[in-house]
């Protein structure tokens, strides 16, 4: 499996068989981060109504799209172009500094025999239910940039109990970003010791189950 990051929630997730998923697309007028440049066959939205999660349309192709907080709302699971889809409901934070808080969906996807979890725009931190939806992943998709989403002492406690074999920290701040409300990376790297950090130095690695840690690591992609 090809792991790419766009940038801010967004991956594109391509599997053996060539299968691609986009997560979370953003718009590259509001955020700054570049256009998505590659066709995509799913796009798993956490979110209809947040700029910075929902923009589907702007991923090329004809993608089939699913909406995470819908699908949780619905059944909470699918299959779409052979990846398995489940859904779990969330909120934004409740303390939300600049709007009402809006629901969303956090989700996991089963690619190439990898379990990734995507935890959407969550703000809060997460209930037993939310945590047992998150057990036993290869991959965590993490919110590392703080308020307005999950705190980081909060997301510290969803890895440590669910202790997926790697975390890939997203939505901080970085030098293309333009809104200034997120943390740098740097404030997410400091709740784990520097032996267990590794930076791709790159925006996409190739991940297969044997390759993983056997104890969770955290690593750093790079934003295209």
């Amino acid at each position: 499996m090809l792991l790419t990051w766009y940038g801010h929630a967004s991956f594109r997730i391509e599997a053996a068989d060539g299968t691609s998923i986009v997560t979370d697309p953003y718009d590259p007028a509001t955020s700054g981060y570049k256009p998505f440049p590659d066709p995509a066959d799913l796009v798993v939205i956490s979110s209809s109504t947040d700029d910075f999660h929902c923009n589907a349309h702007l991923v090329p192709g004809t993608p089939t799209i699913v909406d995470a907080l819908a699908l949780a709302r619905n059944g909470g699971e699918r299959t779409e172009a052979g990846i398995r889809i489940r859904a779990t409901k969330a909120m934004e934070a409740l303390n939300h500094r600049y709007h009402d808080p809006d629901q969303n969906g956090m989700y996991r996807l089963s690619v190439d025999d990898l379990e990734i979890g995507h935890l959407g725009d969550v703000g809060n931190p997460l209930t037993e239910a939310q945590l047992e939806f998150f057990k036993d992943l290869d991959l965590l998709l993490a919110l590392a940039g703080g308020h307005p989403t999950i705190e980081l002492d909060d997301l510290k406690q969803v890895i440590d109990v669910t202790q997926p074999r790697l975390v890939v920290p997203m939505h901080f701040r970085t030098l293309r970003y333009k809104p200034r409300n997120s943390l740098w990376i740097g404030s997410f790297l400091e709740c784990f010791p520097d032996d267990r950090v590794d930076f791709a130095c790159d925006s996409s690695i190739t991940l297969t189950k044997g390759d993983l840690p056997k104890e969770t690591r955290v690593m750093v992609l790079d934003y295209l």
